[in-house]
């Protein structure tokens, strides 16, 4: 399955906003979990069989907790049974349309 989730807390204390400090944290457990992983600009994409990545966005939102008192967490999952390498592999399909290869 591939997961794309975002979390973070709903307050920040620092002077400009920021939540990159929250979501380092969150990050690094996605790291350190050895799935295959993208970080993007307001999504995290995480690949592997459900247990092991819920498990994964569980602890995630669990290392954001400590820098606030409420966190949100938003999720959006391709499950889809048998199937892996889909988080280079969807993408590259519709490069190869733009490319003209799968006509």
């Amino acid at each position: 399955m591939l997961v794309a989730f975002s979390v973070a807390p709903t307050t920040s204390a620092a002077e400009d906003g920021s939540l990159s400090e929250a979501v380092a944290a969150a990050l690094r457990v996605v790291r350190e979990s050895g799935l295959p992983h993208r970080l993007g600009s307001m999504f995290t994409e995480v690949e592997g069989e459900w247990d092991e990545v819920m498990d994964v966005v569980r602890r995630a939102t669990e290392a954001v907790l400590p820098f606030a008192p409420r966190v949100a967490l938003v999720l959006k999952a391709d499950i889809r049974p048998g199937h892996t390498g889909m988080l280079e592999g969807k993408v590259e399909r519709v490069e190869e349309w733009l490319r003209g290869d799968s006509r």
